[in-house]
């Protein structure tokens, strides 16, 4: 099914992808993927059609009552984990613990959180990546020039203001589906 994602997203909606193109399912097995700007329900498809054309599972997560039945399975085909969020657990040590039993998983989210627009980014991505000890790595979903821009993989440091300069930087200017959310 690759060559109809490649065939909709290249040839129908006439988008591209730049930067680090040659990410493969073989080189990264862990990592936190941040989208954004994250504007409107079109961003998901759009992530869909990506992660295809590319050849790389990535996965997501939900509210635990969102994989019980009858819909858990189908939620986990597509690469969700569950995630108790109403305990009173640290949610990143969570989400690190689940980084830590599987041999592959690529956690995408959006940095906003909301399709809104927000001055100020969450910052969950951030220290789950540092907890669980794997890379960041970006991708805009730039709708002004129908592209995403994939960066190289970015392992946080331990200055945190440095580093969210630098991540901030690499989606500077990018336009999303909805601009005056951008």
């Amino acid at each position: 099914m690759q060559w109809l994602a490649k065939f909709i997203y290249y040839k129908i909606l006439g988008w591209k992808v730049v930067g680090n193109t040659t990410l493969s399912k073989d080189q990264i097995k862990k990592a936190v993927i941040i989208a954004a700007p994250h504007t409107s329900w079109h961003d998901f498809y759009i992530g869909v059609l990506l992660r295809s054309v590319l050849g790389v599972k990535t996965n997501f997560i939900g509210k635990k009552s969102l994989f019980a039945f009858p819909f858990g399975w189908f939620f986990r085909a597509l690469g969700g984990a569950p995630v108790n969020r109403t305990s009173n657990k640290n949610q990143v040590q969570e989400i690190a613990r689940i980084f830590k039993e599987k041999d592959e998983f690529r956690l995408a989210m959006s940095p906003e959180g909301t399709r809104e627009k927000v001055e100020k980014w969450r910052t969950g991505f951030y220290y789950i990546a540092k907890e669980a000890q794997v890379p960041i790595i970006m991708f805009t979903l730039d709708f002004e020039n129908k592209q995403n821009k994939i960066s190289e993989p970015f392992y946080p440091t331990n200055n945190t203001e440095v580093d969210f300069r630098f991540i901030r930087n690499f989606f500077k200017g990018v336009k999303g589906k909805i601009p005056k959310y951008s």
